[in-house]
């Protein structure tokens, strides 16, 4: 698991349209005798100075001389002679409003200047040049491209990219601190890369898996011709050790562990707690995380508006995205973005062996967006909720690849709302091609569509365990379980619950029956409004415990 290799060409199940490549943030090497932003001398109008202690005005870097000219310190001495204080202050507040806007040449210094000076003089407005790109070379101590965001700052671009250089050491693009709000519009923030996190080397994709489902144990039973019904409805395996406290004399505070996990998190941009970020027509593309969050990792609050977060990998979760903050997506594509664990688009948490070192999730919104052809070797090709609260509404989550399972979405301890959603053309080599819901998740799924997606073993559109899940006005049709044990083409439940209000469960099909609804040990509601039907081999005949209103 941990000797990926940029190059290394891994190949998807024939159901995936296009082959791609899983890469893992390990292995690149950095420049050395790297030098620090805050000890760098940056060319100004008056020469070159130390970044720490610059004392310039906006129009040092910008293309706006008249304004240089206007900002004499003679002048500002004639108006403190005349004593008129209050008269300085707005003449002050007024240059200071006319700073805002300033155009920062092509030129990543002048970049680095315009923040610090934001940073130091409440905030500020900037235009970056047009059709340019920001090269960046050098870091901070604490691994950033660019100075910590500490104030309101917005930039804005036409065609302009913010990158780091190839060549260079390992380094995020942004990092908002608490207090900061960082606006970007109209940017590419391309090719940021952190250091990889070293994690125990049995916390595999299977292992965090099995916190919350025996699903993998199962298929192996399956395949081996050996019951396999009791392992999962027995509570998962992995739960005694996730519930286990952390040896005397080795726990740290929440805040300690969260910040030290933060250093390898989002490769283009980190959201501190208490920071904020307003992302529009911006595109967040082939950075690399060596922990979460490939291309955003948000412990604060995240908005994202007409933005594309593409071709993004995470050693962790969340190759996309990863948020345990305020996370809201609207209009959006988050596509073609890889992680190891978890989440290959976004990851709403990061479970991981142990309990206490698991990062819950927050919340999340996805409207008019789209989440397609992401890739994980774990659970939740598209999406992934681990302790968090999501809701999608208006959107398409389609052609993402899990390999334990979810290929579409995994759920564990969430509570998880779809409305007017097209889940379609998922695919894992486990359980859940279209949903994989585990332990403790309640779900409603209204007015959506569940369809074409696959499953190697239980499950081709949903596999519901130890989960309720309500389904109003909703299809589940033309699913697929379709390896040598495939079981239920549509609904596959272990001891969950399973509501169907005006829903049809309909054209799934399986290797095995039932082709429908299986279930075990739970409980499947039908109303009179809704039809299981057409599915193969049978909808509902052969499931070990009947399914009320299903007939064949």
């Amino acid at each position: 698991m941990s000797n990926y290799l940029t190059n290394n060409d891994s190949e998807r199940p024939a159901a995936q349209k296009r082959r791609r490549k899983l890469w893992l943030a390990s292995g690149v090497a950095g420049l050395t005798g790297v030098v620090s932003i805050a000890a760098v001398g940056v060319a100004t109008g008056a020469g070159a100075v130390g970044a720490d202690a610059l004392n310039w005005s906006t129009a040092q870097v910008t293309k706006d001389g008249d304004h240089g000219r206007e900002g004499d310190r003679g002048r500002e001495g004639d108006r403190g002679r005349e004593g008129d204080r209050g008269h300085e202050g707005k003449e002050d507040r007024d240059r200071h409003d006319k700073d805002r806007g300033k155009e920062v040449p092509c030129d990543s210094d002048k970049l680095i200047q315009a923040i610090i000076f934001a940073n130091n003089n409440h905030g500020g407005e900037f235009k970056l040049a047009k059709d340019c790109t920001y090269k960046l070379t050098r870091s901070d101590n604490h691994g950033n491209g660019l100075p910590v965001i500490k104030e309101k700052i917005t930039l804005k671009g036409h065609n302009t990219k913010i990158e780091r250089d190839a060549t260079a050491e390992q380094f995020r693009i942004f990092n908002v601190g608490s207090g900061g709000d960082l606006t970007l519009k109209g940017l590419t923030l391309k090719n940021g890369q952190t250091v990889e996190r070293k994690k125990e080397p049995r916390m595999t994709a299977e292992a965090v898996w099995s916190r919350y489902a025996n699903s993998v144990e199962a298929a192996a039973a399956a395949q081996a011709g050996k019951p396999y019904l009791e392992l999962l409805q027995a509570a998962p395996k992995g739960a005694a050790a996730a519930n286990a406290e952390a040896a005397p004399g080795a726990e740290v505070s929440a805040e300690e562990k969260q910040k030290k996990k933060q250093t390898h998190d989002g490769a283009g941009i980190l959201v501190q707690p208490g920071g904020k970020a307003d992302l529009e027509k911006t595109h967040v593309v082939g950075n690399q995380s060596g922990g979460n969050g490939g291309g955003i990792a948000n412990y604060g609050k995240t908005n994202l508006r007409h933005t594309t977060v593409e071709d993004n990998t995470a050693f962790l979760f969340g190759g996309g995205i990863f948020n345990a903050g305020l996370l809201r997506v609207e209009e959006s594509k988050v596509t073609h973005n890889q992680a190891i664990i978890g989440g290959g688009g976004i990851a709403n948490g990061a479970p991981e062996l142990h309990r206490h070192d698991d990062i819950d999730g927050g919340t999340v919104w996805v409207d008019k967006s789209e989440i397609s052809r992401n890739e994980t070797l774990g659970f939740g090709g598209g999406l992934l909720d681990i302790e968090g609260d999501t809701t999608v509404k208006d959107s398409k989550i389609t052609d993402n690849f899990a390999g334990v399972a979810g290929g579409g979405i995994a759920t564990a301890e969430s509570q998880l709302d779809l409305k007017h959603v097209l889940v379609a053309k998922n695919t894992t080599v486990g359980v859940g091609g279209g949903l994989a819901l585990a332990f403790g998740t309640n779900a409603t799924i209204e007015k959506s569509e569940i369809a074409e997606n696959v499953a190697g073993f239980f499950g081709g559109g949903v596999f519901n365990l130890f989960s309720q899940v309500t389904f109003r006005d909703s299809a589940i049709v033309r699913n697929r379980a379709v390896g040598p044990i495939g079981v239920a083409g549509g609904i596959f439940n272990v001891r969950g619950q399973v509501t169907l209000h005006d829903t049809k469960v309909a054209d799934n099909f399986s290797t095995l029956k039932p082709g429908g609804v299986f279930n075990y040990q739970g409980d499947v509601d039908v109303d009179d409004k809704s039809a299981i039907r057409g599915n193969k081999p049978t909808n509902c005949e052969g499931s070990p415990t009947p399914v009320e209103n299903c007939f064949g």
